[in-house]
């Protein structure tokens, strides 16, 4: 699992609409910095300050393509996502536990009032 301190800069890093709104155009395949400005109608200094948290937080990675060393693709990077599913699944194997617990207990007194 990863570190609540890794946790906390991916949660942050999504926190943002424009970045969640980038998760999920990278989502469908790699962009370039040029097609993910002109998707969400931004302007580049602010689509490189989004690309630069998410790149921070290892959401987003960035290749350049050995046939054209200018090009800049950016794609998302799967452990993040892997480290919030862990993370999501253990807060739902706790509430799962909690309410068989409150289950049992609920079927427990209901029997004992009917005798």
């Amino acid at each position: 699992m990863a570190r609540t301190s890794d946790l906390d800069g991916v949660f942050d890093a999504l926190a943002d609409p424009t970045r969640r709104r980038i998760v999920e155009l990278l989502r469908r395949r790699p962009h370039r910095a040029g097609e993910l400005t002109e998707r969400l109608s931004t302007t580049a200094p602010t689509m490189s300050r989004h690309l630069r948290v998410l790149l921070e937080r290892g959401i987003v990675v960035d290749e350049r393509p050995a046939h054209d060393a200018r090009l800049r693709l950016f794609h998302l990077n799967p452990k993040p996502f892997a480290s919030l599913t862990a993370w999501a699944d253990q807060m739902q194997a706790h509430w799962n536990e909690q309410l068989g617990s409150f289950r049992k207990h609920v079927e427990k007194t209901a029997k004992g009032r009917r005798m």
